[in-house]
């Protein structure tokens, strides 16, 4: 007898709809599976067995070919165990066909007949609303994650047993089956465990974060060892926008296909803060591997990405960098395919000026010049460009850690925030930008006009600071986003000449 069960399957970042397909005919007797598989898709033909067994089904001794299609995409993981068991159970006659139709199922299975969760639940389900699915069923581990998604039945299942008991009831009774999950709701708010009302002084860093957190901008912070760098970076966050509901899901899809959406209820809420070692490889850093995951850079999509101690990482996992900061995305190719992982973060990044940290006080510093610009040279100039502000944080006075001021909070500077870029939103309505920081080409001109005087203005400094064409283009979009969190509808020569105050010179010497 032939069945066919569909299920779903992940390909990077992107999911499809699978399926399985099995015969049960007379013959010598097997067990065969084909359709490019990957080892732990293979082993799945004794999980099946053994969890069947395990569960009080005896498999008679009949020839089963199974076909996973389509059959020129490569199948990885253990999530068709599942839809195996039960295709194979249809075409033995132990479920009805009709049971099964427009029903995705995904789940791995454990020898005594559990089962566990899997990756990438979240955009399988999505992808089975999209394609005109009417129910999934999911183990009870990843319901969470699989409920966020509306008009769709999903169904958490905790063994095989379950499964079959499920499989078989009338609708009447499916419509009472009860999972004990409630479905997540994002109520768009941040726990604010952090606050910048806790940092004493450095105004400064507090002015030039504030700017880009407003245009999404790029910031690398250059101060001595204590200087508060990593207490600001950590404080980012707390000054973002929420977010919303399609970059909740954005998120917690990029983190359900890694495996790490236990535990946040099935959806991601606070924007993502990654604070990767400087020791990280640069398979992590990008992503990829032999079963490709999203790295570092993809779980900060649409959040933070802090770089402490930069001249510490290998200067080839910096260099990876490039394309994600202009591009947006991660690109790996493999001999296999293709995959393409978003990766929509700010980059936050902190150094010392020196090895020892404390150049260029020649009291404390021990460097030499020599040494000091090779240490700047561990980061090439490309990257630097990459960079729209550059602020130093100065060491900080004992007076300003001892005085009893109310500093200013994250709400407050959240407010200032969300001003600037509402105006951004209303400027940008009718394109696809959303930030000042993502203006290209002639849209700069478009959106970013300065007049006579802000134009000479501008051709001094570029001649006088030698700026390559992304670095001018950089400091004009900066400045759009100071005017905005001004209120100011054009761009000033104060508003151009603060920013020029937070750019390196080319190559960041």
């Amino acid at each position: 007898m032939y069945c066919k069960v569909l299920t779903g399957a992940i390909n990077g970042i992107e999911s499809y709809i699978a399926s399985v397909e099995v015969d049960v005919s007379t013959g010598l007797p097997g067990f065969e599976m084909v359709g490019l598989l990957g080892h732990e898709v293979r082993e799945a033909r004794e999980r099946v067995k053994v969890a069947l067994k395990n569960t009080g089904i005896q498999i008679p001794a009949t020839k089963i070919t199974v076909s996973i299609t389509p059959a020129d995409m490569r199948k990885e993981g253990a999530a068709y165990d599942l839809p195996i068991a039960v295709a194979v159970l249809i075409a033995l006659g132990n479920i009805p066909m009709e049971y099964v139709e427009d029903t995705v199922i995904i789940g791995e299975l454990g020898l005594n007949g559990e089962i566990r969760s899997v990756k990438g639940v979240l955009p399988i389900v999505r992808k089975a609303k999209e394609a005109g699915c009417k129910r999934c069923i999911v183990p009870i581990l990843n319901y969470a994650e699989a409920a966020i998604i509306e008009e769709i039945d999903v169904v958490g299942v905790a063994s095989l047993e379950e499964t079959i008991t499920y499989l078989t009831q009338t609708e009447e009774q499916r419509m009472k089956w009860e999972t004990m999950v409630e479905k997540p709701q994002n109520d768009g708010k941040q726990e604010m465990e952090l606050d910048f009302a806790d940092l004493n002084g450095q105004e400064g860093v507090r002015r030039a974060v504030e700017i880009a957190a407003a245009g999404f901008h790029h910031i690398l912070m250059v101060g001595p060892p204590g200087s508060g760098k990593t207490m600001v970076a950590k404080r980012i966050p707390t000054i973002l926008p929420d977010l919303t509901m399609e970059e909740s899901l954005e998120v917690s899809t990029i983190y359900s296909v890694a495996g790490m959406l236990h535990g946040s209820g099935g959806l991601m809420k606070k924007r993502p803060f990654l604070d990767p070692h400087h020791t990280i490889s640069e398979q992590a850093l990008a992503g990829g591997g032999r079963i490709p995951k999203p790295g570092v850079i993809s779980l900060a999509h649409r959040g933070v990405l802090f770089l402490d101690e930069m001249p510490e990482f290998r200067r080839s996992a910096l260099e990876i960098l490039r394309q994600p900061l202009e591009d947006k995305r991660v690109h790996i190719a493999r001999t296999y395919g293709s995959f393409i992982y978003p990766a929509d973060f700010m980059l936050v990044a902190a150094m010392n000026p020196c090895p020892c940290g404390y150049f260029p006080d020649r009291n404390r510093c021990t460097c030499s010049e020599n040494e000091v610009k090779r240490y700047m040279h561990k980061i090439s100039g490309p990257i630097l460009d990459r960079i729209d502000i550059a602020i130093e944080a100065p060491k900080v006075d004992i007076r300003q850690l001892s005085a009893q001021t109310q500093n200013e909070s994250s709400a407050q500077m959240k407010e200032r925030v969300m001003e600037a870029r509402a105006r951004q939103e209303v400027r940008f309505k009718d394109s696809s930008y959303r930030f000042n920081s993502e203006l290209k080409g002639a849209d700069i001109r478009e959106y970013c006009p300065l007049e006579q005087a802000e134009q000479e203005f501008m051709e001094q400094v570029f001649n006088r600071m030698n700026l390559s064409a992304r670095s001018y283009h950089k400091l004009i979009k900066v400045a759009r986003t100071i005017a905005d969190l001004d209120g100011a509808d054009k761009i000033t020569q104060a508003h151009l000449g603060e920013a020029v105050c937070y750019r390196m010179n080319e190559g960041g010497r």
